[in-house]
């Protein structure tokens, strides 16, 4: 409801004699029916007014205040016509002072405020220390342009920043690109500490894998000491970095082609000082010459590291073999057939998605033992190890990673 421009909040309250207020709060306080974000109401009449919760509100309640905790007072509903914040209501989250904060804004530019706009408010963001990055889907409404650069002021003190940032659309460049447009501030350099690893890099650069965080934290309890590393698709370090700083990995080559996630690298190579550690090999990884020396190699590209198999293989110790780490994004969606064979419970749908993971792992297997006979003209033994699941990427969609040994028979 609206009246005069502005909005009228109603809440429901139970109405009842001064006299009684206190027992009925308390009743229901514990009966956990009392609405606390807002005052009682002192009306002329001697009445008071209490703020209660609808949906916990029944008849058996309003019999029990007037035959047990307070007989002889009269009870009834009524509601409370924009109520005064308790103490507790007064504490608002993010979200809520934005949107008042905003609502000022746009009266003070005699702009109506309207249920479109408070839907087209951002109700979560990605917040980098001082810097927040918002979602595409928000202040898409025309009426925020006409208020510039004092929209973007508005927000950021509302949500006690600095600096401000829009997501947009992943660019298709072949270097996964975040399309983020810097809105408020004089550049996009962040800093996150993730598992005791410091990492820095500029948000309309580069993306921060955090939903990497369990698949990272499972690289930092490998025992890597005297192994070489070869991380094809290093990016700003997500997993070069666990490999050294936790995993004791002796050396690193790290691969990457996205000049500005290079700088990154460079930078979180230093701030964790190992950077006598790697050796960045900045281009197209299809062109490294290395080969013959790797224990282990990391594939964390997605949808899939596929690209990297062939020289994955070629880097690896030749003699002695080692492990492959091979990130993929599994399509996961069951057929109307596999539906209707079986009553689809969550338990058995974890076992139908391991099964196409297991699928997927066996395929890849081959290929790879195909691609080592190639190169070495040998026959080599591999062994699936583990495949796990590192995060949902889309619905039906699982980013995996497997596990392979490679060994050389003699």
């Amino acid at each position: 409801m609206e009246a005069a421009g502005h909005p009228v909040y109603m809440v429901p309250a139970l109405l009842t004699e001064s006299a009684f207020s206190q027992a009925y709060r308390e009743y229901l306080e514990k009966a956990g029916i009392l609405d606390s974000r807002y005052r009682a109401q002192k009306l002329d009449n001697g009445m008071v007014a209490l703020p209660v919760l609808e949906e916990k509100l029944d008849v058996s309640i309003q019999e029990n205040l007037l035959e047990n905790i307070a007989p002889g007072s009269s009870c009834r509903k009524t509601f409370i016509t924009n109520p005064v914040l308790s103490k507790k209501g007064r504490v608002q989250s993010p979200a809520q002072k934005l949107r008042m904060d905003l609502w000022n804004l746009l009266e003070s530019y005699g702009v109506t405020w309207t249920e479109n706009l408070a839907r087209d408010l951002p109700h979560s963001w990605q917040r980098h220390g001082d810097l927040i990055v918002l979602r595409e889907d928000c202040f898409c409404d025309s009426i925020w342009k006409k208020l510039g650069d004092e929209l973007w002021s508005s927000v950021a003190c509302s949500l006690g920043i600095k600096r401000l940032a829009k997501q947009g659309h992943v660019l298709n460049d072949g270097v996964r690109s975040p399309n983020v447009t810097l809105l408020l501030g004089d550049n996009g350099w962040v800093e996150h500490v993730d598992n005791g690893i410091r990492y820095t890099f500029d948000v309309t650069k580069c993306m921060f894998s955090a939903g990497n965080i369990v698949e990272k934290q499972r690289v930092a309890t490998l025992r890597c000491s005297e192994e070489i590393v070869v991380d094809l698709y290093a990016g700003i370090g997500y997993f070069t970095l666990p490999f050294l700083v936790h995993a004791g990995a002796a050396f690193v080559h790290a691969c990457e082609w996205n000049p500005h996630a290079v700088t990154a690298l460079q930078r979180n190579l230093e701030l964790n000082k190992v950077s006598h550690k790697c050796r960045i090999h900045e281009g197209d990884n299809r062109q490294l010459l290395l080969h013959d020396v790797a224990d282990r190699v990391n594939l964390g590209l997605i949808p899939s590291s596929e690209a990297g198999y062939y020289v994955a293989c070629r880097v690896l110790k030749k003699h002695t073999g080692g492990m492959l780490h091979i990130h993929h994004n599994v399509d996961c969606f069951l057929s109307k057939h596999e539906v209707g064979k079986k009553i689809i419970t969550a338990q058995n749908l974890e076992c139908s998605r391991r099964t196409i993971w297991r699928k997927w792992a066996e395929s890849t297997e081959a290929v790879i033992k195909t691609i080592l006979h190639e190169i070495h003209n040998t026959v080599w033994h591999t062994s699936i190890i583990r495949i796990d699941k590192v995060k949902s990427y889309a619905p039906h969609v699982d980013h995996v990673v497997l596990d392979l040994e490679c060994r050389p028979l003699p």
